[in-house]
């Protein structure tokens, strides 16, 4: 009965999280639309998500192209198609790891960062400040994050995708001896404005995942320095899990 009653309890308190987190997602996304948008606010959190974000994503853009044109160019040479690696590069930064990629670097440095500043206003009672001047810090905190993440994602992604593409011709031209002619014109054979929007709608859930799960474990993070470290670690954690389940999610609704 002790083992019934655990399950039992853990099974709750999973649902009220969900419960939870999927009625705070609902209120943020209500207020969007609702005046006065923090527009000041927003662009701050805009230059959070991509401005101090660039460099990371610019470098591991760059390495990933590297080496995925290292590893597909012998890849395909074994089966004689070394002319397809541009396309190779092409579609897999595009469709599947530039967005994954470059969001699972923005939580790890934005989202962390953004989970530990909400759970410090809400361990040193800021927030209740807020509320306490009868204004609404889902409007201060919550909205111009979201907004800024879903707007901002895409474009990190693009980023990603064009550094690796080009680090990619670097590996597979000048070092590897691939025709360049041969690398861009079989990429804009294949590439299709289908690629381009799957790589784009994925960006944008994976921006308003990131931004959710963080807001959301900051704004219910626990007191003191044990439960703010706590809450970072799990949005990051979930951020991480949410961002390859939707992936698949996306790509299989895609195909």
């Amino acid at each position: 009965m002790n083992f019934l009653q655990t399950i039992g309890s853990g099974t709750l308190h999973l649902l009220r999280q969900m419960g939870g987190m999927f009625i705070f997602l609902l209120v943020s996304l209500y207020h969007i639309f609702t005046p006065p948008f923090k527009f000041k606010v927003f662009l701050r959190q805009v230059r959070f998500f991509g401005n101090r974000s660039l460099m990371v994503i610019v470098l591991t853009g760059a390495f990933t192209g590297m080496v995925l044109s290292l590893q597909v160019f012998y890849t395909l040479r074994k089966f004689g198609s070394e002319a397809l690696l541009g396309p190779a590069v092409a579609l897999s930064l595009i469709r599947e790891l530039g967005p994954v990629l470059s969001a699972l670097m923005v939580t790890g440095r934005a989202g962390s960062a953004l989970t530990a500043e909400i759970g410090i206003m809400k361990i040193t009672e800021q927030i209740d400040a807020i509320l306490a001047m009868a204004l609404n810090p889902l409007k201060y905190l919550v909205v111009p994050n979201i907004v800024a993440a879903i707007l901002v994602f895409p474009l990190l992604g693009g980023i990603f995708d064009l550094v690796g593409i080009y680090t990619g011709y670097v590996v597979g031209v000048k070092i590897l001896g691939l025709s360049k002619g041969t690398y861009f014109s079989q990429i804009e054979t294949f590439l299709t404005t289908e690629d381009i929007s799957i790589g784009t709608v994925k960006s944008l859930f994976f921006g308003l995942i990131v931004s959710w799960v963080c807001c959301w474990k900051g704004y219910t993070a626990g007191h003191g320095a044990e439960g703010v470290s706590r809450a970072t670690t799990e949005a990051v954690v979930l951020s991480s899990v949410l961002i390859l389940v939707s992936d698949y999610v996306i790509g299989t609704f895609y195909l």
